[in-house]
């Protein structure tokens, strides 16, 4: 089989942060406790191609560190593929005091990605925000403007349960079609597919030509009463939940993708373990996923 890059996206080698968002004092930080050089330590030593950097996290970083600092650390660790996520609430009208704290976070954002060399861009609805479809197709298209203008990276719209306006595979392409810039795409979590039952065969819909990203996380098809409860402490790693993910990784194979396959496990028990064990688990689970699926006879 040939090689499979592996990105290890934030929420899955953060660690003990939190990532629902919670403000204080009920909540925690969304930023990783794990230092920068740690994680593509460990990335490195378990043999992964890339990381992942959550805004918040970022900010944090940019506390001790400046961004020719966590390039140098990242490349030094034979790391190539590096996510930077996540953007929201840009698509609120203007006069909105969300989009202050929205712009800024784009700003930071986009200054990092064009300084690092990021591999992509993920965006999207998490807080089911409504915007009417026009709206929404002109603030992506705006959005992806300004990217272009900054870095080379792509930006990629994740389809999710929680996205009121985006919420079907139908909806995520007339989003990108309808948008029209040629570095605007869609980010694929198979979590979220499975949730919304989107079957590995529907995804020969999405056109080849988009920008694409995708992401491999495990689950139980029969949702819990809390989606925000499971969303973000009840996921699984490949392999070892209930959806098709052999299927689903031949069926983006056929639509030309060859990676890197993220991996986006936000679980309660993996955020417990020690950081060596997390890494560990991360890498042979998703391995043994990826060979099943060069291997039909073994899935």
């Amino acid at each position: 089989m040939a090689r499979e890059d592996i990105l290890g996206s934030y929420w899955t080698t953060a660690g003990p942060a939190d990532p629902t968002g919670t403000p204080p004092p009920q909540g925690g930080p969304q930023w990783s406790p794990f230092s920068w050089a740690d994680r593509c330590a460990q990335a490195k030593r378990v043999g992964l191609q890339g990381l992942g950097i959550w805004h918040e996290d970022l900010r944090h970083l940019l506390e001790v560190h400046t961004l020719a600092e966590l390039g140098r650390i990242f490349a030094d660790a034979g790391l190539v593929h590096l996510e930077l996520e996540f953007l929201m609430n840009w698509y609120v009208p203007d006069a909105d005091p969300r989009r202050d704290d929205a712009d800024a976070t784009t700003r930071l954002v986009f200054e990092a990605t064009a300084a690092l060399g990021a591999h992509h861009v993920k965006v999207g609805n998490i807080s089911g925000i409504p915007v009417e479809r026009a709206q929404l197709v002109d603030a992506f298209g705006r959005l992806c403007a300004q990217a272009a203008e900054e870095h080379d990276a792509p930006v990629v719209y994740e389809l999710m349960p929680p996205d009121v306006n985006v919420d079907s595979l139908d909806k995520a392409i007339d989003l990108v079609t309808a948008a029209g810039a040629p570095n605007g795409g869609l980010a694929l979590d198979t979590w979220h597919l499975g949730k919304l039952g989107i079957e590995p065969a529907m995804l020969e819909a999405i056109p080849p030509a988009y920008p694409l990203y995708v992401e491999l996380s495990d689950g139980r098809r029969e949702s819990m009463p809390s989606m925000k409860e499971e969303t973000t402490s009840f996921r699984l790693l490949p392999g070892e939940g209930e959806f098709d993910l052999p299927s689903y990784v031949r069926a983006l194979h056929g639509l030309g993708y060859h990676g890197p396959w993220g991996v986006e496990v936000l679980s309660a028990e993996l955020r417990s373990l020690p950081i060596g064990t997390l890494f560990d688990r991360t890498a042979r689970s998703t391995r043994a996923l990826l060979a099943a699926a060069d291997d039909p006879v073994a899935s």
